[in-house]
């Protein structure tokens, strides 16, 4: 195999191309956020978009009150109950997101060589002719010749969906624009891009930290998506807001880059970060078009040789409207999947589309076909080089763990952790088999009540690719010498044997803490 290869298999052999793809209890590795929205709320089809393959709910507060979300929330719960599969919780904010007011929600029609006139008077009504605005600056922010975008949920590059403006004059707060292309903008909520220009508000708005404190406090939120980072500054004001709102100091907070300016402050933010969402919609605005895969595969390697999981939005568009994906779409999942990617946002397709589940399961089955010429053994390699010598302890048990498993062609890796920080390094290796992360609650008081902590860290690995976790029950010891006591070993074996990823005769490597030492073990089932 030449070392420079991104694939594992030379040459794929043809009959793996013709022979089915596999079902398996784990879809994929890789993992699937899905945005619930209007299409995607039901108990019914939350139900089946999680036994599709989504394991985080995204909710994005663009557009919906906390009321609509909570009820949608309340679904999702249900969901999680009766199908027994785990599902973390994103919340999206909406950050110096610029949007056009449309009142009445008609559709509006505007035609290519037309005027339109975007201002901030937000009590006058929308039409072709005159866009109102949630922003009063935008006049002092633009000059004549900027590009403006227009669109539904983001801009799509579709033209008979998305606008493209020019700025050709400036009368006051009003700006005046030279209309591209027709296009018909549908909907309620149109949201209002400029190429590569500063706006001047917070990156955490007051309506931002009204929805935290309250709907996020209320349902313990895993995750905070940052919508328009542009700074470490914002990472840090975002987690000292966090900080003193009870469990949420847990809440991991994953930068959103979406424009130029996140792009320049990226290794400061990625140093912040508990993770980072690369936003392409709005990137291949800001960016040419033939220089966003270079940003995906430089961001994505960073990420990876940080441990820090990398999500990619924005790959299967079309599926908003149909069945199926187009080529291209197709083939950048996998790239995305190839390129090292931990998790696939999908955004409009699940919050508005008509095939919220077959989306899912679709991009579910792709990520798992390209994991399978995913070179593992280069992967490696360069994670370990980049790592340097000398190794932190965890960092050499979870090397080890993830080589011992590759060398002895494990079916499966069980890491027992409290923090889920050794579970996420060995996950940061890229090992071909699922990691069964094992959280051991643990008890903690604030002098008012006792209680265990571990649900944040095991929902947390759900955006972790190749990590799948379970909580252990604090009962159990997690050592057994006696070997009729229900250890928490034997429940992680069952349950892998259940979900039928471990067999009779399969190797298991087992990481885990016994008294001050780490040990990495390697055990043989018997019948």
């Amino acid at each position: 195999m030449h070392s420079t290869h991104l694939l594992l298999e030379e040459p794929i052999r043809m009959a793996s191309i013709l022979e089915p793809s596999k079902a398996s209890f784990f879809p994929a590795m890789t993992k699937i956020v899905g945005t619930l929205g209007p299409k995607s709320r039901s108990v019914e089809v939350i139900s089946a978009c999680l036994k599709a393959g989504m394991s985080v709910a995204r909710f994005d507060f663009s557009w919906g009150d906390m009321g609509f979300h909570q009820e949608t929330l309340e679904n999702l719960k249900a969901a999680i109950k009766s199908t027994k599969k785990l599902c973390a919780v994103m919340l999206d904010t909406v950050g110096p997101e610029l949007q056009v007011v449309n009142k009445s929600g008609a559709a509006i029609s505007l035609e290519a060589d037309a005027i339109v006139v975007l201002t901030p008077d937000q009590d006058r009504e929308a039409s072709s002719e005159l866009l109102p605005i949630n922003f009063t600056g935008l006049a002092t922010a633009v000059k004549p010749g900027d590009t403006i975008f227009i669109g539904q949920y983001l801009f799509t590059g579709s033209e008979t969906t998305s606008v493209w403006l020019e700025v050709t004059e400036l009368r006051g707060d009003d700006v005046v624009c030279a209309i591209k292309n027709s296009a018909t903008l549908a909907g309620s909520l149109f949201t209002l891009h400029i190429s590569q220009v500063h706006i001047d508000l917070p990156t955490l708005s007051e309506a931002d930290k009204e929805v935290i404190s309250k709907w996020g406090v209320k349902n313990n939120i895993d995750f905070l998506s940052l919508s328009y980072t542009r700074h470490a500054e914002d990472v840090r004001h975002a987690r000292e807001f966090l900080s003193k709102l009870g469990d949420l100091h847990q809440t991991q907070i994953f930068a959103k880059i979406e424009n130029i300016e996140g792009l320049t402050h990226f290794d400061e933010i990625l140093q912040e970060a508990d993770g980072i969402i690369l936003s392409r919609g709005n990137l291949g605005i800001d960016l040419p078009p033939e220089k966003v895969f270079l940003f995906q595969k430089a961001a994505v390697y960073k990420c990876n040789m940080c441990g820090k999981p990398a999500v990619v939005t924005r790959v299967v568009d079309s599926m908003t409207d149909n069945l199926r994906p187009t080529r291209a779409e197709a083939t950048d999942v996998a790239n995305a999947v190839l390129d090292g990617s931990d998790a696939i946002l999908l955004g409009a397709e699940t919050l508005r589309g008509l095939y919220p589940v077959e989306t899912i399961s679709t991009v579910g089955k792709i990520c798992a076909e390209a994991e399978k010429v995913f070179n593992q053994d280069l992967y490696f390699k360069k994670t370990v080089k980049y790592v340097g010598e000398p190794m932190t302890h965890l960092e050499s048990i979870a090397s080890s763990a993830v080589r011992a498993a590759i060398k002895v062609k494990a079916s499966v890796i069980i890491c027992f952790t409290s923090s889920g920080r050794a579970a996420r390094l060995i996950a940061k290796y890229r090992p071909t088999m699922p990691v069964l992360s094992v959280v051991i609650p643990r008890l903690k008081t604030n002098q008012l009540r006792w209680s265990f902590t571990g649900a944040f860290e095991a929902r947390q690995s759900l955006i972790v690719r190749g990590l799948f976790p379970m909580l252990a029950d604090p009962r159990h010891p997690a050592e057994s010498t006696n070997a009729t006591n229900e250890s928490v070993l034997k429940v992680a074996l069952d349950h892998g044997k259940a979900s039928g990823v471990i067999k009779s005769h399969d190797r298991v490597v087992v990481c885990q803490k016994v008294g001050d030492a780490s040990v990495v073990k390697i055990i043989e089932l018997e019948d």
